[in-house]
């Protein structure tokens, strides 16, 4: 991988495009990456799929290229603006969809399951954006309704989530003025890829919600993205400001301090995700239920 790494990547830089022979993965499977199997060195498909996104290119589809080998193809993704560029209301971020990710669909169903608010009960999304991750409660819950409330800077984004979720109230306030006396109390508070936005004080909004707006046996599930999103690709790893590549140590600190602050003020804390870190927190009397996974 030393040698070909380097390799793949000044082709990309070159021309955009780059294609090259290898052993055909399936043929190890059980063999670690490097290990020698009977088609050669092997590598599986995950090396080939990380390769892509730490060159920022897409894998296209392999092709057969005689008896054990296949044909390994990359795309640099095109230079277009990350979706957030316009804002998290914008048409381009309206696009994406992570409840197509299975790791993000799979914890965060495994984090509502350890809330598990009960039924009839009230649901807050702050930022909730397009509403596409309440469609998870159905998932996590099925035939279990709740009363849903979301808020939100963008009006845009608003519509899109009352369409999606007609019963529920949606409505534009900026999470900063939190506590807000006409809320009220939520037995599930979700805050999703909001805290590290530009103007959240973080410190502020949490000790509003679970100081104010959680009821005593409630729970809160907190996202902190770990991804980029660009030309319709997903890529792991937080980035800063100025930054070529992925840097974790901002998001360390803040799932960190995340989760001693709930500890803190008696929650039992549970932090899992990949491209986006969740930190799950219930009362610390509570017995974590059985069966989370989807």
């Amino acid at each position: 991988m030393s040698v070909i790494l380097p390799a793949v990547r000044r082709v990309l830089d070159a021309v955009g495009e780059v294609a090259f022979e290898v052993p055909d993965p399936d043929l190890g499977v059980g063999l670690y990456a490097g290990e020698v199997g009977a088609a050669g060195l092997h590598r599986p498909w995950p090396t080939w799929a990380d390769l892509a996104e730490t060159l920022g290119a897409h894998l296209l589809t392999p092709e057969r290229a005689g008896e054990g080998r296949v044909r390994v193809r990359l795309r640099r993704q095109a230079g277009t603006p990350d979706p957030d560029a316009q804002g998290y209301g914008g048409p381009e971020w309206a696009r994406v969809d992570k409840l197509e990710d299975p790791v993000f669909l799979f914890t965060l169903v495994e984090a509502l399951r350890r809330v598990s608010p009960p039924a009839g009960g009230r649901v807050l999304s702050l930022g909730v954006s397009g509403g596409r991750e309440l469609d998870a409660l159905a998932l996590a819950f099925p035939g279990r309704e709740f009363e849903l409330v979301g808020l939100d800077m963008e009006a845009a984004a608003l519509e899109r989530a009352k369409e999606r979720h007609p019963a529920g109230q949606f409505r534009v306030l900026d999470v900063n003025t939190l506590p807000a006396a006409d809320l009220g109390q939520f037995d599930l508070i979700l805050c999703l890829s909001l805290l590290q936005s530009p103007g959240v004080q973080t410190d502020r909004v949490l000790a509003a919600l679970y100081r104010h707006h959680l009821t005593s046996g409630g729970g809160l599930v907190l996202g902190f993205p770990n991804a980029r999103y660009r030309d319709g690709a997903l890529s792991y790893g937080a980035r800063l400001l100025n930054f070529a590549r992925p840097d974790l140590s901002l998001l360390c600190a803040d799932v960190t301090d995340a989760r001693r602050r709930l500890q803190k003020y008696g929650f039992k804390v549970f932090v899992t995700g990949k491209y986006e870190v969740l930190v799950t927190a219930i009362p610390a009397g509570t017995r974590t239920p059985e069966g989370l996974a989807l």
